[in-house]
């Protein structure tokens, strides 16, 4: 995987470069002037694009903007400290293809990284509640959804309501005194039970259908 990097704090830059070489991922650059970042963008053509939110001269929408209007078809992925519902939903809208956070975990950035190139969007695990909020407006549910969630086991609806809580599946599973892997398999099974095909999406629907209680219990 080919990394080009859009961040204008330098010592972030160096660190998160060692870390991703570390991993056998190359850095193909590294740069915090945002119309030089776009220039190299078409230049080196990287398989993604790591971009953040907050800088000077340009803010990373209007760097994802303009590399949209320059019809660049890598993933473009937003990493930032940001967790603003604004900047979540207008960097997904205009086609950000992640957005993720910058205290992740090292196992938890790379394995987002992978996913993105290999196609998916991804959402920082802690924003899901926020994304979720953000667009269950646009969600209707009908009788096949309320049947979909009839069908899920309590200990499912249980991992549910920690999806909603935008809890990752490590943390999940030690909430729950379970192996990661069980969670995995749960998880799963969600998902195909309610027909979609992220946790944000399941967790839309949770949010909708107001099956979580306080704590994030389930209610039946």
């Amino acid at each position: 995987m080919r990394v080009l990097m859009i961040d204008d704090h330098a010592l972030f830059r160096m660190g998160l470069s060692e870390l991703l070489e570390r991993r056998g991922i190359e850095v193909i650059g590294a740069v915090g002037d945002c119309e030089q970042g776009i220039e190299w963008v078409i230049e080196k053509r990287p398989d993604v694009v790591l971009l953040d939110m907050r800088m000077p001269a340009m803010n990373g929408l209007e760097v994802l903007q303009e590399l949209r209007r320059r019809e660049v078809a890598m993933p473009v992925v937003m990493l930032t400290t940001s967790r603003e519902e604004s900047d979540v939903v207008n960097a997904l809208q205009n086609g950000a293809r992640g957005y993720l956070l910058k205290d992740m975990e090292p196992d938890e950035l790379i394995k987002a990284l992978n996913d993105i190139v290999g196609g998916q969007t991804v959402v920082a695990p802690d924003l899901t509640i926020v994304l979720a909020k953000a667009v269950q407006g646009e969600v209707t549910t009908n009788g096949s959804t309320q049947r979909a969630l009839a069908e899920l086991t309590p200990r499912e609806l249980e991992i549910l309501c920690h999806l909603v809580e935008g809890q990752s599946n490590k943390v999940i599973a030690r909430n729950l005194g379970i192996s990661d892997g069980t969670v995995k398999l749960h998880v799963k099974a969600i998902l195909r039970k309610l027909d979609v095909h992220s946790r944000v999406e399941a967790a839309v629907i949770a949010v909708e259908e107001n099956i979580c209680g306080r704590g994030g219990q389930a209610e039946r």
